[in-house]
């Protein structure tokens, strides 16, 4: 709640820019700010966890005219995340016209069944779960919050299956090795590449954590 309140005011979230870029091919893209995670390897960390120094509020109509402007297939919106404003949200991709497709980047973690029912009402969404770890223990390390929570992601994606929502998943494979990874079970699981900041290097120190590819 914190959280939702230092970036939600009435319908309206804060957002720090627009762009086009080259995910997915090429995607028109909403940076957010806010996120109920502290992920270690966050590339948006200055800005994302900051909320009060940043951006400026946008109701859903003017996120989805400026997504629409950049004449592309495949929007997203991306930084922070995406799900702590649900009616902003959901109010947000009912404005995105049906030959687009909104792709949901997010922890999953705040999408229970309520929520989820109600993204099944949309006919041109693909869930992206981005999982922080292959256990308890490391989803706690990386994203400092308790590391129960990591179930919540798992229960997500069964959630996004029981209500046919087209999904996948993505892991930041540079922390773990295949079998630790293969241990989920997850099939088609995307591959995430650490981005090496300088800062990025220095969080992931502090929590322990070291890449073990190159």
């Amino acid at each position: 709640k914190p959280i939702e309140n230092s970036i939600c005011k009435n319908n309206s979230r804060k957002y720090y820019r627009f762009r086009k870029t080259k995910f997915y091919g090429a995607c028109a893209t909403a940076d957010c700010l806010g996120c109920n995670l502290r992920c270690a390897y966050c590339w948006a960390q200055k800005k994302v966890w900051n909320p009060s120094k940043y951006g400026a509020y946008y109701t859903p109509q003017e996120v989805s005219e400026k997504l629409i402007k950049m004449n592309l297939r495949l929007v997203r919106v991306s930084g922070g995340e995406p799900t702590v404003c649900k009616d902003h949200l959901l109010q947000l991709i009912s404005l995105i016209p049906n030959d687009k497709l909104f792709i949901l980047e997010t922890n999953g973690i705040l999408l229970d069944e309520v929520y989820i029912k109600d993204l099944s009402l949309f006919e041109n969404l693909y869930v992206r779960i981005s999982l922080k770890g292959v256990d308890e223990d490391s989803f706690e390390k990386i994203t400092a919050i308790d590391g129960k929570y990591f179930n919540n992601q798992l229960q997500t994606l069964q959630l996004l299956k029981k209500y046919e929502i087209r999904h996948g998943a993505a892991i930041m494979a540079d922390l773990f090795t295949d079998k630790q990874i293969g241990s989920l079970g997850i099939p088609n699981l995307e591959y995430e590449t650490l981005i090496k900041y300088d800062f990025v290097m220095k969080s992931l120190r502090k929590r322990e954590l070291k890449p073990i590819r190159t």
